[in-house]
């Protein structure tokens, strides 16, 4: 049940903080040239609060992540694990009937000194 809460705050922080990027406006380029006019009627505090939001955002994200790790449930791991094995068995057996083989060479024998009897 935790690990269900998480992923689903997980996408919604996801969404919120691309929400929060693409409201941000750019530092640097030729629109930063032009962006000094929006700094007179408070835009600098906005500004302020969508970079704390985005890091506040990123990092609730990384600590959902964690807590969502921890919380997952051990049977469904091990069946996960069973299961991959078993298809890395599967594809390691199929590839090892898949090659082709080849043929090697016989090397003649050497020819034996004649004996003098």
């Amino acid at each position: 049940m935790l690990y269900t809460i998480c992923i689903v705050l997980i996408l919604i922080a996801s969404v919120l903080i691309i929400l929060a990027v693409l409201v941000q406006s750019p530092k640097s380029g030729m629109a930063a040239n032009f962006g000094a006019s929006n700094q007179v009627m408070g835009v600098r505090e906005t500004t302020n609060f969508l970079e704390k939001f985005t890091w506040t955002m990123a990092v609730a994200i990384l600590a959902l992540s964690l807590v969502a790790t921890a919380a997952m449930d051990s049977e469904k791991i091990a069946a996960s694990n069973s299961s991959v094995s078993k298809d890395a068995a599967a594809l390691e057996e199929r590839l090892l009937e898949n090659t082709t083989v080849i043929p090697q060479a016989e090397i003649p024998a050497e020819a034996e000194p004649a004996t003098e009897e």
